[in-house]
């Protein structure tokens, strides 16, 4: 019996087994066939995808004196050699033209053309060339290299509307959802691929990658080119792949249409990427951490420091707030909050939930830019040093955490390289295999607060720690600095 045969054969058995129990039910999914043909739907898709070719002045160093042959002194070829390479250009660096291929798909009948930001990176002249051949210049309206997208712009020809691509809702794609691939892999011409979802939320080289994973083969110059779903919308943009040998290898990676959507309506509108910013430093709510602040289960992000004057500040977030839900999204861990935060748009104000005191408390936060906190991000150093203390400093072991104390002073502050405006209490040793040690606190770091309260001598410390114990916690919260880095550690208790 051949497969197809045999795949028939099992098909029937299944279902009529089905139906002598007696039961009606609709045909499995894994009983369903695929479709015999993306033909009709990639006819209406082709005019839409875009081939893009570059070309820019690449330096070219000419041969140089340096490079001649050493040749014996008044050798015949001396001279000959000399003359050579000063007829050649010697030190002078000519141009020559260099190329490079891509893929692209029109958004806007009005001429406007979404690819990779490396298609077109450097590029003097951009070429967009259509399905029919037609082949117009292009200008680049604005690019992003953080999340890698551009938009180009055409003249449609006559002023007729170009073809253009329906937006799909990538948050709706499921694994195992069947997609297509169109573009110009090793500059071919336009190629169709198709394949399913392999997997989703991707994470490559940034904390905004939210790629989908596709087995389609993409290949190179299939960079910028759509992936489609099988109703014909847009649900990515193809955009990396991952193989040892530079070749398809099945795992390629597509940024999803909701996201590009959004930075192209940005690089149309400003001719850049406006990324929001609250001024927040957070990590992630670890089972130990959830458990010190009362919350049930360990979700959202805890915040470790406020920016002065930021956003959050204004909006009234404070060290040791737990962020629940960010303009109406639940915040679930880590990874997927700093691409929240970013595709919130600059000056709209967004509802913000935050775990304080043991209950939840609503806030309101006008959402920052970026980049111009960024550019705003610039401290002043602290004066001139106090004398030295004369004072021995107060040492103390806290066996239950693993960790030796001081008192910060100044001379603490020389060794470890602490600003003069660090206070707290100093950890000079860590016990191997110890709590503090599982938690890859070291000497250097600087407590600052147990149990979200202050604390600025190792007596302090001891004591807090003391009566965690007495009332039978499992573990400490600690607030910790290391070279101006502020983070939550939760230790476990030991006995």
């Amino acid at each position: 019996m051949i497969l197809g045969d045999f795949q028939g054969y099992f098909r029937g058995a299944a279902l009529a087994a089905i139906a002598s129990l007696g039961l009606v039910a609709a045909e499995p999914v894994w009983a369903r066939q695929p479709t015999e043909s993306f033909s009709e739907l990639v006819d209406k898709l082709m005019p839409t995808v875009v081939n893009i070719t570059t070309t820019q002045n690449v330096p070219q160093q000419g041969p140089r004196l340096r490079d001649m042959p050493q040749l014996p002194p008044g050798s015949p070829f001396e001279e000959l050699f000399k003359e050579f390479f000063d007829k050649r250009g010697g030190e002078e660096q000519k141009q020559r033209r260099g190329t490079s291929l891509g893929s692209g798909f029109v958004i806007d009948g009005e001429g406007y053309i979404v690819t990779n930001n490396h298609v077109i990176q450097g590029a003097e002249d951009i070429t967009v060339i259509f399905r029919d051949d037609t082949q117009l210049k292009a200008k680049l309206v604005g690019s992003d290299s953080r999340v890698d997208l551009a938009v180009l712009k055409v003249e449609p020809p006559n002023k007729k509307p170009l073809p253009a691509v329906k937006w799909g809702d990538s948050d709706k794609s499921r694994v195992g959802d069947w997609v297509i691939a169109i573009g110009n892999p090793f500059g071919m011409g336009h190629s169709v691929t198709a394949g399913i979802i392999s997997a989703r939320g991707r994470s490559l080289n940034d904390s905004l990658d939210d790629y989908l994973q596709t087995d389609a083969a993409i290949n190179k110059g299939n960079s910028g080119g759509p992936l489609f779903n099988t109703d014909g919308e847009v649900i990515g943009v193809n955009t990396a792949i991952y193989s040892p040998s530079g070749t398809n290898a099945g795992l390629a990676f597509s940024i999803p249409s909701n996201m590009v959507k959004q930075v192209a309506d940005q690089l149309r509108e400003f001719g850049k990427v406006k990324r929001g910013w609250i001024g927040v430093s957070y990590q992630s709510v670890t089972d130990d951490i959830a458990d010190s602040f009362g919350l049930d289960r360990a979700r959202g992000v805890l915040v470790a420091n406020v920016t002065a004057d930021g956003p959050a500040f204004k909006a009234g977030l404070k060290r040791n707030d737990i962020i629940l839900s960010f303009g109406g999204q639940d915040v679930l861990d880590l990874r997927r909050f700093p691409r929240v935060v970013a595709n919130a748009r600059v000056g709209n104000t967004v509802d913000v939930v935050v775990w304080r005191g043991g209950k939840e408390v609503p806030l309101k936060l006008r959402v920052g830019e970026q980049e111009e906190a960024e550019k705003q991000n610039t401290s002043a150093q602290g004066g001139q040093k106090k004398p030295a203390e004369p004072d021995q400093p107060v040492t103390s072991t806290i066996e239950q955490l693993g960790l030796t104390l001081q008192k910060v002073t100044d001379q603490l502050r020389e060794r470890y390289g602490l600003s003069d405006q660090v206070k707290g209490v100093i950890v000079t040793k860590v016990a191997p295999n110890s709590p503090a040690a599982e938690k890859q606190l070291q000497a250097g770091d600087v407590i600052l607060e147990v149990d979200q309260k202050p604390v600025t001598t190792p007596q302090e410390v001891s004591d807090l720690v003391t009566k965690l114990q007495q009332q039978k916690k499992r573990s400490v919260l600690l607030f910790v600095e290391r070279q101006g880095d502020p983070r939550f550690a939760a230790l476990r208790l030991q006995k």
